[in-house]
């Protein structure tokens, strides 16, 4: 294939083995834990601080990984309160990233920068940084996952048997989120803020009809979220059409056959 002579498309095809390898180990415990929604809030909170690395004339992707994690920490910590519900605690986050990211975008110095490649993201063009921080934290999340999976599936399940058993849920929560939060900005650079929650949900929803199996679903998600990664490269090839939302269209479809399979 002429294309694996270019840089850009060898990166686009590590980044995409590595972000399956990171969104299918996390994506599981999002998934099983029922944080889809919680993960949608921080993925638009982060949006708050591509807003401010851009006025403040540093890395944008820095300043999604501060607002990211402090936006997880903050759900984790507001939705424990019984004074203020998980999902009211989420929409405050969203729309806080959001108001702050246009706000601080208008106020930048010169022209106005384009976001969109934020908001769409484009895999074509990750550079060596990106592939460095996706491999850092799929490592990270190999380590931790190969450690503590028993405690973090019993987490996933049942929170309150986990206490039980003496685990420090409260630790591994944060930590989980801690990783949910990265995950979701090593990821913006390929399909950006509007789609990184697909990557974190659909191969694991995919898989998830095949078995109930914790590990199994791990393994299964990350076959099933690099083959969507290939087949959306291969229709934004071909069609001409933003990598992002192919790689998206081409999970659903996979999804999709795989239900009716199932049926």
């Amino acid at each position: 294939m002429d294309l694996l002579q270019y840089t850009f498309f060898q990166h686009a095809l590590l980044g995409s083995l590595l972000a399956s390898v990171a969104c299918g180990i996390i994506g599981t415990y999002i998934v099983t834990r029922r944080l889809v929604f919680i993960s949608g809030g921080i993925t638009h909170a982060s949006f708050g601080g591509i807003g401010l690395g851009v006025f403040a004339g540093v890395s944008p992707i820095l300043g999604a990984a501060v607002f990211a994690v402090l936006s997880a920490f903050g759900v984790e910590w507001l939705s424990k309160r019984k004074d203020m519900r998980e999902d009211s605690a989420i929409a405050v986050f969203w729309t806080l990233g959001m108001a702050l990211g246009i706000m601080f975008s208008f106020m930048s110095p010169g022209f106005a920068p384009d976001l969109s490649s934020y908001l769409f993201g484009n895999i074509l063009t990750i550079t060596r940084t990106d592939l460095l921080m996706l491999g850092i934290l799929a490592a990270g999340l190999i380590v931790f996952f190969s450690l503590f999976l028993h405690p973090i599936t019993y987490v996933a399940f049942d929170r309150e048997f986990a206490r039980s058993q003496g685990m420090p849920v409260a630790v591994f929560e944060y930590v989980l989120m801690l990783f949910i939060a990265l995950t979701i900005v090593a990821c913006l650079r390929m399909v950006g803020i509007v789609l990184a929650i697909s990557l974190l949900t659909i191969p694991q929803m995919t898989a998830n009809l095949f078995t109930y199996n914790f590990k199994r679903i791990i393994w299964l998600s990350i076959a099933i979220g690099f083959i969507g990664c290939l087949g959306g490269l291969f229709i934004s090839y071909h069609w001409k059409v933003p990598s992002g939302a192919s790689i998206i269209f081409f999970s659903i479809l996979i999804y999709a056959v795989c239900k009716i399979i199932r049926r």
